[in-house]
C-alpha cells in the first residue's frame, strides 16, 4: 500500500463513525480517508513525501453541508452586495453603507440582499427611506430585508423607473405617498415577486467577474466550514444559462464546495414543459462528487409556493395546485428524478401529499430521495405521511430570523415547535438542515447550529423549550451525515470514515465545550475538501495557498467588509463597536463602564428594545462615579 498524501495528527476527531467515534489521527489519500485512529498507528504510514500537520491537540469535525443554499445564484451576485449578515447594530451597519456608497461607480447600486433581520439590532429597526436618501442622495441603494419588504431610495426608484403610473404587481405593493407618488417601499402581500423583479433590474457583473465571485462567496463558506451544499436553484435563475460559471468552475477543478443542484421551474403554466425539456437533456445524478444533478425543485409548480412572510396571513392555494401539482410529479416518477418541494405550512404540506399519494398507487415512489423543505408548521399526521411514503423532511434556520414575527402574528405556544425538529427525528423521518441562503437567512451554518441547540432567535428571542432542541451532537449530524440522504450520497461522506471523502473542518473553538453563546461566532481555522486545503487562517494560515485573486471588481465590497462578522477582522470589529458605543454615549469619564466593557454586550442577543437609556437592561451607570 502506498504512502498517505496527507495525515493530519494529535487531534481530536469527532468522526461520526459510531464503531469509530473518536481518533487522534487520519491518513488521506486520492482524496478519501484511508486510515483513521490513533497516532502510533496513522503515523508509521507517512512516506517520506507525506504532508504531515500537527493539529496541536485542537478538535476536529466532518465538514458542514447545507441542505438547502442557493449558492449558484448567491455566487453570480456575490462581490456586488454589501452583507450585513452578523452586524449587530444599525448604526455599523449604517457606516458600512455610507462607506459603500462613497466608492460605487455609476451606474452601479448598493445592494443588501438579505441574510439579516432588524431584530438582530441593537437598535431593533431598520433604516429610514429618509436616513437611506440622506446616505446615497445620487446613488441607488436597494435593501431586501427577508421576503416581506425592499428599500429603495429616491434614486434606485428612478433607476427601475416606478412612478406614480406604475401598476400595482400582483401579490405585491408600492406603497405610496398622499399623492400617489411611490416611496420606496415594497412589500410582498405575500408573493416576493415583486421583490425579485425590481433586484434583477439592476446591473449584472460580467461573466468573468462573476467566476471571481463565485469563487470568492466558496471561500467565504470554506472560511465558516461548509464543504458541500445542495442548490435549491432559485427565481429569475435559468437553466442552462446561469450555470455557466460553476459548470466552468467545476470543468476546471475550482470548486472548494462539493455542490449537488436542483431544477426550479422558470415560469407559471410553463413547468410541465420545463421537466418534459430537462428529462429528456439531464441525467439524474450526472455529474462528478464536486458538482452533480439532484433532481427537481424547490419550485415544482408556481400554484404550490406558499410564501414564508409571517408577517401576513397565511396564503391559501388556488384550486388549480393539485392538477398542476399531479402533471409535474408524473413526470419526475417516470424518470427516476427525486424532487423536493418548497412547502411552509401544513395546509399546503397536507394537500401536496393528496397527491404524491395519489401518483404513488400506480407509480410507486419507491427508492425516490423526495423531500418537503421548510416545514414549518408541519402536523404530526403529515409526518407520518411522509414517512410512510419514503420521503425526507429538509429544515432551515429561517424561524431564527422570522421567529419574532411568528410570534407576534401565531403566538409564543405555537412557535414552540414550529418546526417541530426534535419530534421528527423521533419518528424516525429523515431529516437534515441548512439555511436557505442568502435572501431569507444567513448563510453561515453555525447560526443554524446554535438555533437548533438553544431555541433561540438570532435577536435572542428564545422559541423552543428543551423538548425541541436538540443535543450538540445530533444537531452536528443534522448538517453532515443526515444531508447525504437528501442527495443521494450516503456512504459516501459526512463522517470521518475510512472510505468516506475527506472533507473535514477545524473549527476556532471547540464545538462540544465552548458556551452556548459562543456556537454561533464559530469560523474554520482549516478547512479540507477532498484532502485539499480550501481555507487556513491561525496556526494554519501558512497552508492556504488557495486564495482567488482580489475581489472584482476593485469597488466589491468584499474587498472593503469581507463576510459574515468579518467586516474588519475581529480585533477590528471589537475596536469599531466599542468606538462607536463611546461616541454614541457623549460622557468622559473614565470609569470602567465607560471604558466601555457595556459595548461588547450591546452586540449581545438580548430579547429587549431599550438597551442603552438609564433604565435599559445595559444602562448606563456614570451617574454612581
Amino acid at each position: 500500500m502506498s504512502a498517505p498524501d496527507t495525515v493530519l495528527h494529535r487531534g481530536l476527531f469527532t468522526t461520526l463513525d459510531r464503531s469509530n467515534p473518536a481518533a487522534s489521527a487520519v491518513a488521506i489519500k486520492d482524496g478519501r480517508f484511508t486510515a483513521v485512529g490513533h497516532d502510533h498507528d496513522v503515523m508509521k504510514l507517512a512516506g517520506p513525501s507525506t504532508r504531515v500537520i500537527d493539529l496541536k491537540g485542537r478538535r476536529v469535525l466532518p465538514g458542514l453541508i447545507d441542505n438547502h443554499l442557493h449558492i449558484i445564484r448567491g455566487g453570480l451576485n456575490f462581490n456586488m452586495e454589501l452583507r450585513w449578515d452578523g452586524v449587530w447594530s444599525l448604526a455599523d451597519a449604517m457606516a458600512m453603507l455610507r462607506k459603500q456608497v462613497a466608492i460605487t461607480p455609476p451606474p452601479q447600486w448598493v445592494r443588501v440582499v438579505g441574510g439579516f433581520t432588524e431584530h438582530q439590532f441593537a437598535e431593533r429597526r431598520l433604516p429610514t427611506i429618509d436616513e437611506l436618501n440622506a446616505v446615497a442622495p445620487d446613488t441607488p441603494v436597494f435593501i431586501l430585508h427577508l421576503y416581506d419588504r425592499a428599500m429603495l431610495n429616491a434614486a434606485a426608484l428612478r433607476a427601475v423607473g416606478y412612478t406614480k403610473d406604475t401598476p400595482e404587481p400582483p401579490g405585491g405593493e408600492i406603497t405610496r405617498d398622499a399623492k400617489g407618488n411611490p416611496t420606496g417601499l415594497l412589500l410582498a402581500k405575500p408573493n416576493a415577486n415583486i421583490l425579485y423583479a425590481t433586484l434583477a433590474k439592476g446591473p449584472k457583473l460580467p461573466f468573468d467577474y462573476q467566476v471571481n465571485s463565485t469563487r470568492h462567496f466558496m471561500r467565504e463558506l470554506n472560511r465558516l466550514g461548509v464543504t458541500g451544499a445542495i442548490d435549491a436553484g432559485g427565481g429569475f435563475q435559468n437553466y442552462p444559462e446561469d450555470y455557466a460559471v460553476i459548470q466552468k468552475l467545476s470543468d476546471e477543478g475550482q470548486l472548494t464546495i462539493r455542490l449537488a443542484y436542483n431544477l426550479f421551474t422558470q415560469k407559471p403554466k410553463g413547468e410541465k414543459d420545463d421537466f418534459l425539456n430537462w428529462t429528456r437533456t439531464s441525467k439524474y445524478q450526472q455529474g462528478t462528487d464536486y458538482f452533480r444533478h439532484n433532481g427537481a425543485g424547490e419550485m415544482l409548480v408556481f400554484s404550490a409556493a406558499d410564501f414564508e412572510d409571517f408577517r401576513v396571513a397565511r396564503p391559501d392555494m388556488p384550486q388549480e395546485m393539485e392538477g398542476e401539482l399531479e402533471g409535474v410529479v408524473r413526470i419526475l416518477v417516470q424518470n427516476k428524478w427525486p424532487w423536493r418541494l418548497h412547502a411552509t405550512y401544513d395546509e399546503t404540506i397536507s394537500r401536496a401529499l393528496d397527491v404524491f399519494e395519489k401518483v404513488n398507487q400506480d407509480m410507486p415512489l419507491d427508492g425516490l430521495h423526495w423531500f418537503f423543505d421548510h416545514a414549518e408548521t408541519i402536523s404530526d399526521q403529515s409526518i407520518d405521511r411522509i414517512a410512510a411514503l419514503g420521503g425526507g423532511i429538509a429544515v432551515q434556520h429561517r424561524m431564527a430570523y422570522q421567529g419574532e414575527y411568528f410570534v407576534e402574528r401565531y403566538g409564543y405556544g405555537a412557535a414552540e415547535a414550529t418546526p417541530p425538529v426534535k419530534k421528527m427525528l423521533d419518528k424516525g423521518v429523515k431529516v437534515s438542515a441548512g439555511t436557505d441562503a442568502t435572501r431569507v437567512a444567513s448563510y453561515n451554518p453555525w447560526v443554524s447550529l446554535a438555533w437548533l441547540v438553544t431555541g433561540m432567535t438570532v435577536g435572542g428571542l428564545r422559541l423552543y423549550p428543551p423538548r425541541n432542541c436538540l443535543d450538540r451532537e445530533t444537531a452536528l449530524r443534522m448538517w453532515t451525515e443526515n444531508v447525504t440522504w437528501f442527495s443521494n450520497e450516503e456512504g459516501k461522506k459526512g463522517r470521518i470514515e475510512v472510505g468516506q471523502l475527506a472533507d473535514l473542518i477545524v473549527p476556532d473553538r471547540d464545538y462540544f465545550s465552548c458556551s452556548e453563546a459562543e456556537i454561533a461566532d464559530t469560523s474554520s481555522d482549516l478547512t479540507v475538501v477532498g484532502g485539499r486545503i480550501v481555507y487556513g487562517a491561525g496556526d494554519f494560515k501558512a497552508l492556504d495557498t488557495n486564495a482567488p485573486p482580489p475581489a472584482m471588481p476593485d469597488w466589491s465590497p468584499v474587498r472593503s467588509f469581507g463576510g459574515y462578522g468579518d467586516w474588519l477582522g475581529t480585533d477590528g470589529k471589537a475596536k469599531a463597536v466599542r468606538a462607536n458605543a463611546m461616541q454614541m454615549c457623549g460622557c468622559s469619564s473614565g470609569c470602567g463602564v465607560h471604558g466601555h466593557d457595556h459595548a461588547r454586550a450591546w452586540t449581545g442577543k438580548l430579547p429587549v428594545s431599550d438597551l442603552k437609556s438609564f433604565w435599559g437592561a445595559l444602562g448606563c451607570a456614570c451617574w454612581a462615579v
